[in-house]
């Protein structure tokens, strides 16, 4: 059974910074293209970045150079450096393989 568990959000000051991270079990990690999405209150869902198996990135304008994601086979881990935090990136990160989401890390930006 695939399992992904996503840790590292919490209240960060406008300008700061979270290293998100989503622990993924019950799969191949390191053949799976793994993503980032996030939820605002009363917005839909969008994507945040993803990676693939060999590695290539892909950003939503709106995080780019601000933001880095990065995976780790062996610990079948993917992470999301999330720099120079803003208000409106308040939302619930979740990963995603294939059609399987994790339960989310809500990340708050406010001071």
């Amino acid at each position: 059974q695939v399992q992904l568990v996503e840790s590292g959000g919490g209240l960060v000051q406008p300008g700061g910074s979270l290293r998100l991270s989503c622990a993924a079990s019950g799969m191949r990690f390191s053949d799976s293209a793994m993503g980032w999405y996030r939820q605002a209150p009363g917005k839909e869902r969008e994507l945040v970045a993803t990676i693939s198996s060999t590695g290539r990135l892909n950003y939503a304008d709106s995080v780019k150079g601000r933001f880095t994601i990065s995976r780790d086979n062996a610990k079948k881990t993917v992470y999301l450096q999330a720099n120079s935090l803003k208000p409106e990136d308040t939302a619930v990160y979740s990963c995603n393989t294939n059609s399987i989401w994790g339960k989310g890390t809500l990340v708050t930006v406010s001071s």
